[in-house]
Protein backbone atom coordinates (compact mmCIF):
# COMPACT_ATOMS: atom_id res chain seq x y z
CA UNK A 1 0.00 0.00 0.00
CA UNK A 2 2.29 2.39 1.10
CA UNK A 3 5.27 2.12 -1.08
CA UNK A 4 3.11 1.73 -4.49
CA UNK A 5 3.82 4.27 -6.59
CA UNK A 6 1.01 3.52 -9.93
CA UNK A 7 -1.95 4.57 -9.83
CA UNK A 8 -4.33 2.75 -7.29
CA UNK A 9 -7.12 0.52 -9.25
CA UNK A 10 -10.71 1.29 -8.31
CA UNK A 11 -10.50 -1.57 -5.95
CA UNK A 12 -7.50 -0.31 -4.21
CA UNK A 13 -9.81 3.13 -4.17
CA UNK A 14 -12.62 1.54 -2.48
CA UNK A 15 -10.26 -0.80 0.19
CA UNK A 16 -8.40 3.00 0.60
CA UNK A 17 -11.50 4.76 1.41
CA UNK A 18 -13.28 1.71 3.28
CA UNK A 19 -10.77 1.46 5.76
CA UNK A 20 -10.28 5.58 6.38
CA UNK A 21 -14.61 5.22 6.79
CA UNK A 22 -14.33 2.15 9.25
CA UNK A 23 -11.17 3.54 11.44
CA UNK A 24 -13.09 6.68 11.98
CA UNK A 25 -16.73 5.84 12.39
CA UNK A 26 -16.39 2.26 13.22
CA UNK A 27 -17.76 -0.74 11.06
CA UNK A 28 -21.68 0.00 11.40
CA UNK A 29 -21.32 3.33 11.60
CA UNK A 30 -20.74 3.27 7.69
CA UNK A 31 -22.92 2.28 5.13
CA UNK A 32 -21.95 0.61 1.71
CA UNK A 33 -23.30 4.21 -0.17
CA UNK A 34 -21.22 6.03 1.65
CA UNK A 35 -17.57 4.22 0.42
CA UNK A 36 -19.50 4.39 -3.25
CA UNK A 37 -20.13 8.17 -3.30
CA UNK A 38 -16.06 8.28 -1.38
CA UNK A 39 -14.96 7.01 -4.62
CA UNK A 40 -17.27 8.37 -6.99
CA UNK A 41 -19.50 5.33 -7.37
CA UNK A 42 -23.30 4.52 -6.47
CA UNK A 43 -23.49 2.41 -3.46
CA UNK A 44 -24.84 -0.92 -5.80
CA UNK A 45 -21.91 -0.42 -7.90
CA UNK A 46 -19.58 -1.49 -5.47
CA UNK A 47 -21.05 -4.92 -5.77
CA UNK A 48 -19.48 -5.25 -8.70
CA UNK A 49 -15.94 -5.62 -6.85
CA UNK A 50 -16.98 -6.69 -3.46
CA UNK A 51 -19.45 -9.13 -1.60
CA UNK A 52 -20.40 -6.68 0.79
CA UNK A 53 -18.52 -4.67 3.54
CA UNK A 54 -17.90 -7.83 5.44
CA UNK A 55 -15.71 -8.68 2.12
CA UNK A 56 -13.95 -5.44 2.01
CA UNK A 57 -12.60 -6.04 5.83
CA UNK A 58 -11.51 -9.26 5.27
CA UNK A 59 -9.46 -8.16 2.02
CA UNK A 60 -8.26 -5.38 4.31
CA UNK A 61 -6.48 -6.91 7.19
CA UNK A 62 -5.76 -10.17 5.90
CA UNK A 63 -4.45 -8.04 3.01
CA UNK A 64 -2.20 -6.18 5.91
CA UNK A 65 -1.12 -9.00 7.20
CA UNK A 66 0.64 -10.45 4.05
CA UNK A 67 2.16 -7.32 3.21
CA UNK A 68 3.91 -6.98 6.50
CA UNK A 69 4.89 -10.72 6.12
CA UNK A 70 5.70 -10.29 2.26
CA UNK A 71 8.14 -6.98 3.02
CA UNK A 72 9.49 -8.04 5.90
CA UNK A 73 10.75 -11.74 4.10
CA UNK A 74 12.04 -10.09 1.44
CA UNK A 75 13.62 -7.07 3.78
CA UNK A 76 15.29 -10.18 5.90
CA UNK A 77 16.51 -11.84 2.48
CA UNK A 78 18.21 -8.25 1.12
CA UNK A 79 20.16 -8.01 4.32
CA UNK A 80 23.00 -10.64 3.27
CA UNK A 81 22.81 -12.75 6.32
CA UNK A 82 23.53 -9.34 8.41
CA UNK A 83 21.07 -9.58 11.39
CA UNK A 84 21.81 -5.86 12.42
CA UNK A 85 21.10 -5.32 8.38
CA UNK A 86 18.06 -7.29 8.69
CA UNK A 87 16.72 -5.38 12.09
CA UNK A 88 17.11 -1.80 10.62
CA UNK A 89 15.59 -2.54 7.49
CA UNK A 90 12.48 -4.64 9.54
CA UNK A 91 11.76 -1.15 11.35
CA UNK A 92 11.93 0.66 8.34
CA UNK A 93 9.38 -1.51 7.11
CA UNK A 94 7.10 -1.53 10.45
CA UNK A 95 7.22 2.53 10.31
CA UNK A 96 6.64 3.09 6.93
CA UNK A 97 3.30 1.14 7.88
CA UNK A 98 2.56 2.51 11.23
CA UNK A 99 2.74 6.11 9.56
CA UNK A 100 1.03 5.61 6.47
CA UNK A 101 -1.72 3.03 7.19
CA UNK A 102 -3.03 4.21 10.31
CA UNK A 103 -6.46 2.96 9.74
CA UNK A 104 -5.51 -0.36 8.96
CA UNK A 105 -3.98 -0.01 12.42
CA UNK A 106 -7.54 1.25 14.03
CA UNK A 107 -9.54 -1.25 12.42
CA UNK A 108 -6.92 -4.22 13.44
CA UNK A 109 -7.85 -3.11 16.92
CA UNK A 110 -11.62 -2.75 16.92
CA UNK A 111 -12.57 -4.88 14.22
CA UNK A 112 -10.61 -7.92 13.87
CA UNK A 113 -13.04 -10.20 15.91
CA UNK A 114 -15.77 -9.63 13.18
CA UNK A 115 -13.81 -11.59 10.43
CA UNK A 116 -14.72 -14.88 9.95
CA UNK A 117 -13.28 -17.52 12.11
CA UNK A 118 -11.36 -18.70 8.79
CA UNK A 119 -10.03 -15.36 8.15
CA UNK A 120 -8.97 -14.46 11.41
CA UNK A 121 -7.03 -17.17 11.95
CA UNK A 122 -5.16 -16.60 9.19
CA UNK A 123 -4.41 -13.24 9.91
CA UNK A 124 -3.04 -13.93 13.21
CA UNK A 125 -0.62 -17.47 11.54
CA UNK A 126 0.47 -14.32 9.20
CA UNK A 127 1.20 -12.33 12.04
CA UNK A 128 3.04 -15.40 14.21
CA UNK A 129 5.25 -15.46 10.96
CA UNK A 130 6.24 -11.40 10.54
CA UNK A 131 6.83 -11.56 14.46
CA UNK A 132 9.14 -14.84 13.75
CA UNK A 133 11.18 -12.81 11.18
CA UNK A 134 11.69 -10.00 14.09
CA UNK A 135 12.86 -12.64 17.08
CA UNK A 136 14.96 -14.19 14.50
CA UNK A 137 17.07 -10.99 13.42
CA UNK A 138 17.06 -9.19 17.58
CA UNK A 139 18.54 -13.01 18.91
CA UNK A 140 20.99 -12.51 16.08
CA UNK A 141 21.93 -9.02 17.09
CA UNK A 142 21.66 -9.81 20.73
CA UNK A 143 22.29 -13.38 20.90
CA UNK A 144 22.44 -13.56 24.86
CA UNK A 145 18.71 -12.51 25.08
CA UNK A 146 16.58 -15.49 25.36
CA UNK A 147 13.49 -16.37 23.01
CA UNK A 148 11.38 -16.15 25.38
CA UNK A 149 12.31 -12.09 26.22
CA UNK A 150 13.03 -11.55 22.22
CA UNK A 151 9.43 -12.08 21.63
CA UNK A 152 8.64 -10.32 23.86
CA UNK A 153 9.99 -7.41 23.23
CA UNK A 154 9.03 -7.77 19.53
CA UNK A 155 5.83 -7.32 20.66
CA UNK A 156 6.13 -4.12 22.89
CA UNK A 157 7.86 -2.54 19.90
CA UNK A 158 5.26 -3.22 17.72
CA UNK A 159 2.95 -2.21 20.19
CA UNK A 160 5.03 1.42 20.42
CA UNK A 161 5.11 1.80 16.59
CA UNK A 162 1.79 1.02 16.11
CA UNK A 163 0.96 3.39 18.31
CA UNK A 164 0.47 6.31 15.40
CA UNK A 165 -3.28 6.38 15.72
CA UNK A 166 -3.31 7.72 19.01
CA UNK A 167 -0.13 10.17 19.33
CA UNK A 168 -2.18 13.19 18.44
CA UNK A 169 -3.75 15.63 15.75
CA UNK A 170 -1.67 16.60 12.44
CA UNK A 171 0.31 19.88 13.93
CA UNK A 172 0.73 18.86 17.22
CA UNK A 173 3.38 16.17 16.01
CA UNK A 174 7.16 16.52 13.82
CA UNK A 175 5.92 15.78 10.16
CA UNK A 176 6.64 12.62 9.03
CA UNK A 177 10.80 12.98 8.80
CA UNK A 178 11.02 14.19 12.32
CA UNK A 179 8.14 11.25 13.46
CA UNK A 180 9.67 8.57 11.43
CA UNK A 181 13.03 9.28 13.23
CA UNK A 182 11.89 9.48 16.42
CA UNK A 183 10.02 6.25 16.14
CA UNK A 184 13.01 4.64 14.62
CA UNK A 185 15.08 5.57 18.08
CA UNK A 186 12.76 4.40 20.03
CA UNK A 187 12.22 1.23 18.13
CA UNK A 188 16.19 0.91 18.77
CA UNK A 189 16.18 1.86 22.06
CA UNK A 190 13.66 -0.52 23.54
CA UNK A 191 15.71 -3.37 21.49
CA UNK A 192 18.93 -2.14 22.62
CA UNK A 193 17.38 -2.33 26.76
CA UNK A 194 15.64 -5.82 26.43
CA UNK A 195 19.28 -6.94 25.24
CA UNK A 196 21.11 -5.13 28.07
CA UNK A 197 24.25 -6.75 28.91
CA UNK A 198 24.10 -8.91 25.50
CA UNK A 199 27.12 -7.85 23.06
CA UNK A 200 25.90 -6.97 19.24
CA UNK A 201 26.72 -9.22 16.87
CA UNK A 202 29.37 -8.27 14.18
CA UNK A 203 28.26 -6.20 11.38
CA UNK A 204 24.98 -4.98 13.17
CA UNK A 205 24.75 -0.96 13.76
CA UNK A 206 24.50 0.30 16.83
CA UNK A 207 21.28 1.73 18.39
CA UNK A 208 20.66 5.41 18.17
Amino acid sequence: MATRTDAPTRREQILKEAARLFAERGFHGVGVDEIGAAVGISGPGLYRHFAGKDAMLAELLVGISEQLLRGGERRAAEAGGSPGAALDSLIEGHIDFALDDRPLITLHDRELDRLRDSDRKLVRSLQRRYVELWVTAVRGVYPTLPEMEARASVHAVFGLLNSTPHLGRPGTLPGREGMADLLRRLAHGALAAAGGGSSPSRGSLPAP
